[in-house]
């Protein structure tokens, strides 16, 4: 049986991966820890073969006032984690950092991959690269890292970008028609990978993600198709959202950011177990 603790009580992603792996009860004992106060540094992290770090704030703020918090809680609660959980015997650390290392999404084509050069373009991504480079230097043939550079994470009860599109599907008659791609990754395939590196022991950097790019048209379209709602896509107004990109929601909506698909593969084993359209279905059911 395989001790997991995930730091981030009550996460999303942290909630998302203990109901997961407790599908398996004769395989898997999880328990998740708050790091939201100073009572973490006493619990023994010696029980536990694999400690999930998901703890951290997750949202894009361009507040300067909130700047060394970002620090402070990506970057340096980061480490001083994977420090006790080295100390106290821990064999596996696995660190959610995320595609905005790479900066924001673009009006053209933009594809990563193995060769492209992290430029964070504000504290956020930079305190995660930052969090990256400092738990790097820990890492031992008996403290293996994981670093995990997930790109958007959508599922049911997931925040940010994915239900303010879900809304907007639900309730307005005309999208624009932008050819842009994204690439995302769906909960579940996000905690079946993590399983899988789990079980396989894995050290290194990795880059999940669905095995298809999306649309965003595409992506509203099918999310207004599940609730009936009729939606007209339509390219009239897209020189006037091309024109727009300068504005950071815009970019958001309709911009492009990839991974190169060959850079999320895992020959070991299959964890892409949800298509684009099924996700969708488990996402707004």
């Amino acid at each position: 049986m395989k001790n997991v603790l995930i730091t981030g009580e009550n996460s999303y992603i942290g909630t998302s991966l203990e109901n997961w792996l407790m599908r398996e009860p004769k395989e898997y004992n999880v328990d998740t820890v708050d790091m939201k106060d100073g009572s973490w540094k006493e619990k023994n992290f010696s029980e536990y073969e694999v400690v999930f770090h998901v703890a951290g704030i997750a949202h894009v703020s361009s507040d300067p006032k909130m700047e060394d918090l970002y620090y402070k809680v990506n970057r340096d609660l980061t480490v001083e984690t994977a420090e006790k959980a080295k100390a106290e015997g821990v064999k596996q650390f696995i660190f959610m950092s995320s595609i905005i290392v790479y900066g924001e999404s673009s009006s053209r084509k933009r594809v990563i991959d193995r060769n492209t050069v992290p430029t964070p373009s504000n504290f956020y991504g930079n305190s995660k690269l930052q969090a990256e480079n400092g738990i790097k230097n820990l890492e031992s043939d008996d403290f293996k890292i994981i670093i995990l550079r997930p790109p958007m994470i959508y599922g049911k009860g997931s925040k940010g970008n994915y239900p303010r599109l879900a809304k907007m599907a639900k309730k307005i008659p005309i999208f624009p028609n932008i050819d842009n791609e994204r690439s995302m990754l769906h909960i579940d395939n996000l905690c079946e990978f993590i399983k899988i590196i789990i079980e396989h022991q894995e050290s290194g950097l990795f880059f999940p993600q669905n095995k298809e790019y999306v649309k965003t048209s595409e992506l509203v379209k099918t999310i207004a198709q599940l609730k009936d709602k009729k939606i007209w896509i339509t390219g009239l107004f897209n020189p006037v959202v091309n024109s727009m990109y300068r504005f950071k929601i815009v970019n958001k909506v309709f911009g492009n950011l990839v991974y190169e698909k060959s850079m999320s593969d895992y020959d070991e084993a299959n964890y892409q177990i949800r298509t684009f359209k099924e996700s969708i279905e488990l996402t707004e059911k």
